[in-house]
């Protein structure tokens, strides 16, 4: 059980990272300086790392919940089928 708790730790660290890269990725399609003043390149390079890591933590947390409700569905089969016996 403690070892699980290791796993999942990495596993998030890990999923974090990847999809908020993925994020920062995907951000480069879209043209924010044209809605952006000109000459505010730092507030726009901080606007594009706000929103990667916004993005990319939400996409994170729904694939880790999505995993762990996955890694639940037996266990929820397994007490209906207890109830009925």
């Amino acid at each position: 059980m403690i070892n699980d708790f290791g796993q999942i730790a990495v596993l998030s660290i890990l999923s974090h990272l990847i999809f908020i890269t993925i994020s920062w990725w995907a951000l480069q399609a879209i043209r924010l300086e044209k809605l952006l003043k000109p000459n505010h390149v730092f507030q726009a390079r901080l606007l594009y790392i706000l929103l990667a890591i916004f993005v990319g933590s939400s996409v994170s947390n729904f694939f880790l919940d999505y995993l762990q409700w996955s890694r639940q569905l037996p266990l929820i089969i397994q007490n209906i089928q207890l109830v009925k016996i």
